[in-house]
C-alpha cells in the first residue's frame, strides 16, 4: 500500500493484502439440489404465525460472530421420504415447518468450512429451536484440480490475482475472491511482493505522492528543485518496498500467514462492514484458521522503525512516531478492506466471479 505521508492522503494502492488459503487442501463437498430460499423464508414465517405443527429452527455464523446467509441447511428424518433443504437468510437464519416428529439430523454446508451435524429428536407440536450453529473453517477444503500439485494450483490463482486491476489500471493482487483459495508457499509470496513493487503504476503513484509533498514543503529538510523532489520520492519508494515485502512476503513467510483480504461479499450490511475492519487485525493462517494478523501489525511497526533512517532529523520522532504511523497504517488497512468490500470489485472488470453459496 501506498500512503500519503504527514496526514494530507491516504492512497491505497491495493497491492498488498495476502496470498495464501491452506496447503494441502481437499475438494468441497459435491453440489447438493438447489435450494430455494424463498421455502425458508416461507417457513420461518409459518413457524412465527402458528405452532399446530412440529417445525426446526436456527441460526448460522461464522468464527467471528458473523451471520452467515446462503449457507445450505440439509434436513433428513425417519418421517421423510427424500431431503428437505433450505438456504439461510440475509439474517443467517433457516426454518422448516410441518417436519414429522421422530428423530432428525441437520447438515450444515458452506463453502470453506466444515460441514456441521446436528442430530436430535423433534416430538409432536414442538417447535425446535436449535443453538447457534458455528461454522469451522475447514482445515483442508481446497478444490485441487486433478493432475496438479497444491504449489501449481496457486500458481494459477496467482495469474487471475494479477490481472486483478481496479479501474482496469491500479493493482489489487492481494484480494482473493476465492474463499478457499490455495496457500502460497513463502517464495510465492516474495514473487508478488516483488510483482507488486516492481509494477509501473506503483512508480507512479510514488511519483505523485513525492509531488505533492514537494509541493507542501513537506519534509522540509529535502529542500526543493530536482534533488529534493528526488529524496522524497526515494523515501517515498522505500516505503513502498519495505511495507509490502516485510508485511505482504517476510513476516507471512516466517509466520505462515496469509497477508491477503478475502472478500466476504454475502450477509448483511453490518456483518460486512465488521468483518472488513476485523482482518485489518486478524488473517488467514496458511492452515485456512484465523489468528491474530501479526504479519500486519509488526509489519507496520517494522516499516515505521525503518522510515527513520533515511527520513530528515527533524522529521524523526522516535518510537512515539513509528507507533503512531504504525496505527495509521492498520487503520488505512480498515478502510481500504471496508473499500474492498462494498465498492473496489465493482471497479475491477477482471474480477472472477464469486458465488458464496455455490460449493
Amino acid at each position: 500500500m501506498l500512503w500519503f505521508r504527514s496526514g494530507v492522503i491516504v492512497l491505497a494502492l491495493i497491492s498488498s493484502g495476502g496470498l495464501s488459503s491452506g496447503q494441502g487442501q481437499t475438494s468441497p463437498p459435491a453440489p447438493l439440489p438447489q435450494a430455494q430460499p424463498a421455502a425458508a423464508n416461507s417457513a420461518c414465517e409459518s413457524l412465527s404465525a402458528q405452532r399446530l405443527s412440529a417445525g426446526i429452527r436456527g441460526s448460522v455464523v461464522d468464527e467471528t460472530g458473523a451471520l452467515i446467509a446462503g449457507a445450505r441447511v440439509r434436513l433428513t428424518g425417519e418421517g421423510q421420504s427424500q431431503p428437505q433443504e433450505v438456504l439461510t437468510g440475509n439474517d443467517g437464519q433457516f426454518c422448516f415447518a410441518n417436519v414429522a416428529p421422530g428423530p432428525f439430523e441437520l447438515s450444515i454446508l458452506w463453502e470453506g468450512f466444515e460441514t456441521q451435524i446436528i442430530p436430535g429428536i423433534l416430538h409432536a407440536g414442538e417447535i425446535e429451536t436449535e443453538p447457534q450453529v458455528v461454522m469451522k473453517v475447514a482445515a483442508a477444503n481446497t478444490d485441487v484440480q486433478v493432475g496438479l500439485t497444491p504449489n501449481e494450483v496457486a500458481e494459477e490463482q496467482i495469474k487471475v490475482q494479477e490481472q486483478q486491476r481496479v479501474l482496469g489500471v491500479i493493482p489489487n493482487f492481494y484480494v482473493s475472491y476465492i474463499p478457499n483459495a490455495v496457500p502460497l508457499s513463502p517464495k510465492q509470496k516474495f514473487q508478488l511482493a516483488w510483482k507488486t513493487v516492481i509494477d509501473p503504476v506503483t512508480f507512479g503513484l510514488v511519483g505523485v505522492i513525492a509531488g505533492v509533498e514537494q509541493a507542501q514543503n513537506h519534509f522540509i529538510g529535502y529542500g526543493q528543485g530536482f534533488q529534493g523532489y528526488a529524496k522524497r520520492y526515494g523515501a517515498g519508494y522505500a516505503d513502498t518496498v519495505s511495507g509490502t515485502f516485510i508485511g505482504g512476503a517476510i513476516l507471512p513467510a516466517l509466520l505462515k500467514q496469509d497477508p491477503r483480504y478475502f472478500y466476504k461479499g454475502t450477509g448483511s450490511i453490518r456483518s460486512r462492514f465488521l468483518y472488513a475492519m476485523a482482518t485489518s487485525v486478524i488473517c488467514k493462517g496458511d492452515n485456512g484458521r484465523w489468528q491474530a494478523n501479526y504479519s500486519n501489525i509488526l509489519g507496520s511497526l517494522a516499516a515505521g522503525g525503518i522510515s527513520n533512517i533515511y527520513y530528515p532529523a527533524q522529521d524523526r520522532d522516535g518510537a512515539e512516531l513509528t507507533f503512531e504511523n504504525a496505527a495509521i497504517g492498520i487503520a488505512a488497512t480498515a478502510v481500504t478492506n471496508v473499500m474492498q468490500e462494498f465498492i473496489i470489485r465493482k471497479f475491477t472488470p477482471k474480477a472472477p466471479s464469486h458465488d458464496p453459496t455455490k460449493p
